[in-house]
C-alpha cells in the first residue's frame, strides 16, 4: 500500500478549516500560510467539481513534485483525492548551495510535469507551493535563503497561482505532525468513533521523525523539553502528541557521522574509513554540496559487531527514548526505512510489508558479515541497516519484537 505524503495535508487542512484550530505549535502558521488559496480550493472559479494543486517537497536527497487532482464533494466535507501525479529529481536543492540558479532550473524542469498534467485553462487557478525539509535546514541561513529566492523567482514567472508564503522551509515538528495526521486520516483512524491511532517513523536523508499519541500520561510528563509535545484540535477532537525531529540523524547524515566526516576539513586529501563498508571498497560519496573519499578498512576488520559500535556513537545519548512505547502502539515506518528494507529483500517494493525490529537486525548481521565474499547491491547497505537497527533499539527503545508497518510514502 502506498500512502500519500504530508504535503497533501497542506491542501486538506485548509479545506477542512484546521487553520482556525487552537494549535499550540507553529503548525498554525503553516496552515494559515495557505489560507489565501482556500477559495480556489473549496469554490473553484470555474464551478467545476474538479480542481488541482501543485506541491513541491524539497528534501535532502531529491526534489519531488506532487500534482493532485481533486473532486469537489457534494457535501460540505473534504474533497476527494482523485489522482496524484508524482515525479522526482536528484540531487536535492541543498546540493546547489553554491550555485542556487541550478535550484531554480530543477524546479523549472519539474513544473513541466504540472503543465502536462493540469489543463491549460486551470493553470491560473492552480496553487503551487514548495516546502523544504532537512536538506535546507542543515544549510546556513544565507545559503538556504538564496535557494528559496531562486525557487520563488521560478514560481513568480510561472502561469500558476502563487499564494503568499508559497516557498519556505518546514520545521521538523510540523513535518512530523503533518505526516501523523496524513497517515491517520488516510487510514481512517481520525474518525470520531475510532479509539486508536497509529504512530509514524520517518527516516529522511538529513533528519528523522517520531510522532505518536501516547497511551501513558508519564510519556508526556517525562519529555526532556516542552517542544517534544504538540497539542492541537482537529475534527472535533484534541490530540496531545509526542513528536520530535532529529536534525542530522537522517540516513545520509548518519553515514557522515559514522564515518567521522561531520564538519571535517581537507576533504580533497582525507579518506574516511569504516568497518561498516567492505574492506576493499573505496569510492567518492556526495551529500549536500560536498564530496567525500570513503573506504573500508583494508588493514582492519569488518562486520556487524564493529559496525554497530560505530553507529552506536551516533545514536546513544542523543535520541530520547519515550517513557514507554506500548506494544499496542502500531507504527508505520516510511522513506529510507522502506527503501532499505526493499534493498535488503525484506519486503515487497510495491506493497511494503510488516517487519519486526529483529528482522532488520538479522538481515543487517547477514549483510555485514558476508559482504567480503558476497558484496551487497549497495556498499552502504551494511551501514544503513545497522544504523536503522541501532536507531530503533538503542535510540527510540523499541523491543526486537515490535512490529512495524513499512510502507512507501511519497515524501522526503
Amino acid at each position: 500500500m502506498k500512502l500519500t505524503g504530508p504535503l497533501l495535508l497542506l491542501v486538506l487542512l485548509a479545506v477542512a478549516g484546521l487553520s482556525r484550530a487552537q494549535v499550540k505549535t507553529s503548525l498554525l502558521d503553516l496552515t494559515n500560510s495557505i489560507g489565501s488559496i482556500l477559495p480556489a480550493l473549496s469554490r473553484p472559479a470555474n464551478h467545476s467539481r474538479i480542481f488541482y494543486a501543485v506541491m513541491f517537497d524539497a528534501g535532502s536527497t531529491g526534489t519531488r513534485i506532487h500534482v493532485y487532482t481533486f473532486i469537489n464533494s457534494d457535501s460540505a466535507g473534504l474533497p476527494v483525492l482523485d489522482n496524484e501525479m508524482f515525479h522526482s529529481i536528484k540531487p536535492g536543492l541543498s546540493a546547489y548551495a553554491d550555485s542556487p540558479e541550478m535550484a531554480g532550473h530543477t524546479v523549472r524542469m519539474l513544473l513541466k510535469v504540472a503543465k502536462k498534467t493540469v489543463p491549460r485553462l486551470e493553470w491560473k487557478r492552480t496553487p503551487v507551493i514548495l516546502r523544504a525539509t532537512a536538506g535546507l535546514r542543515l544549510l546556513s541561513p544565507d545559503k538556504a535563503q538564496a535557494l528559496l529566492q531562486q525557487v520563488q523567482h521560478v514560481f513568480d514567472e510561472s502561469p500558476f497561482l502563487v499564494p503568499d508564503d508559497s516557498v519556505s522551509i518546514m520545521n521538523g515538528t510540523n513535518e512530523g505532525i503533518l505526516a501523523w495526521i496524513s497517515v491517520n486520516f488516510l487510514t481512517g483512524h481520525l474518525k470520531a468513533q475510532t479509539q486508536t491511532t497509529v504512530g509514524i517513523l520517518d527516516l529522511g536523508g538529513g533528519s528523522t521523525q517520531i510522532t505518536f499519541l501516547p497511551k501513558l500520561r508519564k510519556t508526556i510528563e517525562s519529555v526532556p523539553v516542552a517542544d517534544y509535545v504538540a497539542r492541537f484540535d482537529i475534527f472535533n477532537s484534541t490530540f496531545e502528541l509526542y513528536t520530535h525531529s532529529y536534525l542530522g540523524h537522517g540516513l545520509m547524515a548518519a553515514r557522515l557521522a559514522t564515518l567521522g566526516a561531520l564538519g571535517a576539513e581537507g576533504l580533497e586529501w582525507r579518506v574516511f574509513k569504516s568497518s561498516c563498508l567492505p574492506k576493499k571498497f573505496r569510492d567518492e560519496w556526495s551529500f549536500g554540496d560536498l564530496t567525500y573519499q570513503v573506504s573500508g578498512d583494508p588493514d582492519g576488520y569488518a562486520g556487524y559487531k564493529l559496525c554497530y559500535q560505530e553507529v552506536l556513537k551516533v545514536v546513544k545519548g542523543i535520541i530520547h527514548q519515550p517513557y514507554q512505547l506500548q506494544d499496542s502502539n502500531v507504527f508505520y515506518a516510511f522513506s529510507y526505512y522502506f527503501d532499505r528494507a526493499v534493498d535488503a529483500g525484506l519486503i515487497d517494493g510495491v506493497q511494503g510489508g510488516k517487519l519486526e525490529v529483529r528482522d532488520i537486525k538479522k538481515r543487517a548481521k547477514e549483510v555485514c558479515n558476508k559482504m567480503t565474499k558476497y558484496p551487497p547491491i549497495s556498499s552502504f547497505l551494511c551501514m544503513d541497516l545497522t544504523y536503522i537497527t541501532c536507531l530503533l533499539k538503542d535510540g527510540f527503545g523499541f523491543k526486537e519484537s515490535t512490529v512495524l508497518q513499512v510502507r512507501q510514502l511519497n515524501t522526503a
